[in-house]
């Protein structure tokens, strides 16, 4: 199978931001995609007020009647990134993913589990003021039958999620992102997307945005790495897509030569009664 993952600069105008994604699907599509990936906050990126003003409900909302009828049409599966979500009775927004069939059907639906409560480069970050964490890990399924794993952005640097993943069975992880310009110049999104492929013998389709919103800058660099942890694309620059073959046979190679999943010893691990950080 082929996948893409689409980089986009997203800011606070939904019509502009949904337009761009819909170019870049199409154009990853006509590549020769099957799976195509959006990244973090695809329908609105900014301070607190633009999400606010720009979250939707994910049944009847803009984004995911978009990422259903464009799915269907071009008979692709598509995880329409993640999109800043209101639920009726929640106080707080969600920043959820969904993976969504070429039936056009909403295959499974992943809220982000890691609250990006932080200060990088002297700027912060709390992500948990304005939103609330998910509490569910969600595997489901491509149309070609290999498993996905669903994850969004901060949670890259918590391996405990993507190896339940990988236990549970994905062969293909996603992840969505709005990765800080300073932690990716630092080289964190590369070491982290091609850690949690090598570790869990999984491809990972990352799609990052790119560029300023708000005060807040994302570093870019959409990737797709392979079980082995080599880099089968990069994005270079601003908005747009890269795609690359997911060679399945290689990746069962992979398993079969270096078990490190089925040589896992779960009887021996332990979480420690207190943990102090």
């Amino acid at each position: 199978m082929r996948a893409a993952a689409v980089q986009l600069n997203s800011g606070g105008d939904l019509a502009r931001n949904l337009e761009r994604a819909d170019r870049l699907t199409r154009e990853a599509s006509a590549d020769g995609a099957d799976l195509v990936v959006l990244p973090e906050k695809v329908n609105v990126m900014g301070e607190l007020e633009a999400l606010e003003a720009g979250a939707e409900p994910l049944q009847g909302g803009p984004t995911i009647g978009w990422a259903r009828e464009t799915a269907r049409e071009l008979g692709i599966d598509i995880v329409a990134g993640s999109i800043a979500e209101r639920r009726e009775g929640h106080r707080k927004l969600s920043n959820t993913s969904a993976h969504v069939g070429p039936d056009g059907e909403v295959h499974a639906v992943y809220r982000k589990i890691h609250m990006f409560d932080v200060t990088v480069g002297g700027q912060s970050y709390r992500e948990s003021a304005s939103e609330e964490p998910g509490h569910e890990i969600v595997l489901s399924e491509l149309a070609g039958g290999l498993e996905l794993g669903l994850t969004v952005c901060f949670d890259l640097r918590f391996p405990e999620l993507y190896r339940i993943l990988a236990v549970r069975g994905a062969r293909v992880i996603s992840v969505p992102s709005a990765f800080t310009r300073v932690t990716g110049e630092a080289g964190h999104w590369e070491v982290l997307l091609r850690a949690r492929a090598i570790e869990n013998q999984a491809f990972v389709v990352a799609a990052d945005q790119v560029g300023p919103a708000g005060d807040k800058e994302s570093y870019g660099g959409s990737m797709i790495v392979d079980p082995w942890g080599a880099v089968l694309a990069r994005a270079e620059g601003g908005e747009g897509f890269v795609a690359a073959d997911l060679d399945v046979e290689r990746q069962e190679e992979i398993r079969e030569q270096l078990p490190s999943l089925a040589n896992r010893v779960p009887a021996a691990y332990r979480w420690p009664e207190e943990v102090p950080a």
